[in-house]
C-alpha cells in the first residue's frame, strides 16, 4: 500500500448527516477505496445526537439555529482552519473540493502553493442560485466572478446534471473539462428493506433542506386545506434550512398541531419513516435560479418504495410524470393539496412498492454515479503525474 494512490476531501457536510452532499462524497469516498485509494476526509463536526466514527477527520464549526452550515460566519467557521489543515496534511495526489466558492477558494490557493491538482464536485452554481433568489446584483456579480475562478482552476469538474454541466460551461469553463456523473441515491440506505415505524396513523414525510429555491412552505399551506378531511393524518418534516422557523410560523398559525418538525436525524431514521409513510415530498420553486435541479430527495423517497409527491420544476418532474413515480404537479398551494390528499387515500401495495424501488435502483444508484466519478478523478491524478504539472481546466 506504499505506493497506493492518495486523495483528500474537503467538504462541510459528510455522514453521518443526512443530505444530498452527504450521501454523495460517502459513495464517492467509498468507491476510490474500493479502487485502492488512500482518502482522507476533512469536514466538520456533525450536529448532537448524530453518531459519528470512522478516521474521518472533523472539525468544530458554527451552525445556525436550525443547525446547517450555512451562511458567511459558518463558512469561514469552515474555510479558514481548512487553508491550515490542507496545509499540513499529507500531501495527497489530488484534492477533492465541493461547493460553496469559498471552500473552492481556500483550496485553490492551497493547491496551488503545493502544488497538487483538484477536483471540484460541482452540485450546483451558487451564483446562479443567489440570482434566483434575489441576491443583490452587485454580490451576484462578485459571486460569479469568485465561483468562474475556482473552477477555471480545477483540473476538473464533474457535474451531478446536464443542466449543472451547461452552468458551469456559462461561467467560462472548457466543456472538455466539465462531465456530467449523473445523480443518485444510495440504494443500500434507502430501500425497501428494513424496518417501518410502529404507529396508528397516516402520514407524509418531507425530508431534507428547506430553504429558498426548495419552498417548502407550499406543502405546510397545502396540508392546511386537507388536514381537517383527513383529521388522523399528519405532516412530518426532517431537516434543516432557512425556511424553517417560517414554516414553523405558519403552520402556527393554522393550528396545524399534526404538522411535526422532527429535526435533524440521520439517514438509516430517515429511510425508515419514509418506508411507512403514504407519500415523501420533494419541491423545487420555479423561478429560484434552480430550475435544472435534482431533488434527491424524491430518489430517496421512491427507492424506500414509497411514491413522491413532486411539486414544482425541473429534471425530476418528467421523471415522475412518464415513469408513474407519483404526483407531479405544479408548485401551487391547492394542486399539492389534491395530490395530498389522494396519496392518503391511497395503499400501495408490496409490488408497486418493488416496482418503485426497482426503478431508482435501475436508473439513479449513486454508486454507479460515484464509480464514474472515481473513474474521472483516476484519469486526473493519472494525467498530472504523467505531465509533472497541474492540468488547468479552463484558462486563467
Amino acid at each position: 500500500m506504499a505506493n497506493a494512490r492518495t486523495a483528500v476531501l474537503a467538504t462541510r457536510l459528510f455522514e453521518p448527516e443526512a443530505g444530498a452532499a452527504a450521501y454523495r462524497l460517502a459513495a464517492l469516498v467509498r468507491a476510490l477505496e474500493a479502487d485502492d485509494w488512500q482518502v482522507t476526509v476533512l469536514t466538520s463536526r456533525p450536529p448532537s445526537g448524530l453518531r459519528s466514527g470512522g478516521r474521518i477527520r472533523r472539525w468544530p464549526v458554527l451552525r445556525d439555529r436550525t443547525g446547517a452550515v450555512r451562511g458567511y460566519l459558518q463558512y469561514a467557521s469552515f474555510d479558514i482552519p481548512l487553508f491550515f489543515r490542507l496545509l499540513t496534511v499529507r500531501r495527497p495526489n489530488v484534492v477533492i473540493v465541493e461547493p460553496p466558492p469559498t471552500t473552492g477558494v481556500v483550496c485553490r490557493i492551497v493547491c496551488a502553493l503545493r502544488h497538487i491538482p483538484y477536483v471540484y464536485f460541482s452540485a450546483d452554481v451558487t451564483s446562479r442560485a443567489a440570482e434566483g433568489i434575489g441576491v443583490n446584483r452587485t454580490v451576484v456579480s462578485v459571486l460569479r466572478r469568485v465561483e468562474s475562478w475556482v473552477l477555471r482552476g480545477a483540473s476538473t469538474v464533474l457535474a451531478v446534471s446536464g443542466g449543472v454541466r451547461d452552468a458551469v460551461i456559462s461561467l467560462g469553463i472548457s466543456e472538455s473539462a466539465v462531465t456530467d456523473v449523473g445523480t443518485g441515491i444510495d440504494t443500500r440506505l434507502f430501500s425497501m428493506a428494513g424496518e417501518r415505524p410502529s404507529v396508528d396513523y397516516p402520514y407524509l414525510v418531507y425530508a431534507g433542506t428547506m430553504s429558498e429555491v426548495h419552498g417548502a412552505t407550499v406543502f405546510i399551506e397545502a396540508f392546511g386545506k386537507i388536514m381537517h378531511s383527513h383529521p388522523a393524518a399528519r405532516l412530518l418534516l426532517f431537516g434543516q434550512g432557512v425556511d424553517v422557523e417560517a414554516m414553523r410560523a405558519r403552520a402556527s398559525e393554522l393550528d396545524a398541531h399534526n404538522i411535526e418538525f422532527r429535526g435533524t436525524v440521520d439517514g438509516e431514521e430517515i429511510a425508515r419513516w419514509i418506508r411507512g409513510a403514504h407519500a415523501g415530498l420533494a419541491s423545487v420553486r420555479p423561478d429560484r435560479g434552480y430550475d435544472f435541479a435534482y431533488a434527491t430527495k424524491a430518489f430517496a423517497t421512491i427507492g424506500c418504495g414509497t411514491p413522491v409527491i413532486y411539486a414544482g420544476v425541473g429534471p425530476v418532474r418528467t421523471l415522475v410524470d412518464q415513469n408513474d413515480l407519483g404526483w407531479a404537479v405544479d408548485w401551487d398551494v391547492d394542486a399539492v393539496a389534491m395530490a395530498m390528499s389522494e396519496a392518503l387515500g391511497t395503499v400501495t401495495t408490496d409490488r408497486e412498492r418493488s416496482r418503485l424501488s426497482g426503478w431508482i435502483t435501475e436508473n439513479h444508484s449513486l454508486d454507479v454515479v460515484a464509480r464514474e466519478a472515481a473513474t474521472v478523478i483516476g484519469q486526473t491524478a493519472a494525467a498530472r503525474d504523467e505531465s509533472r504539472g497541474e492540468p488547468q481546466a479552463g484558462r486563467d
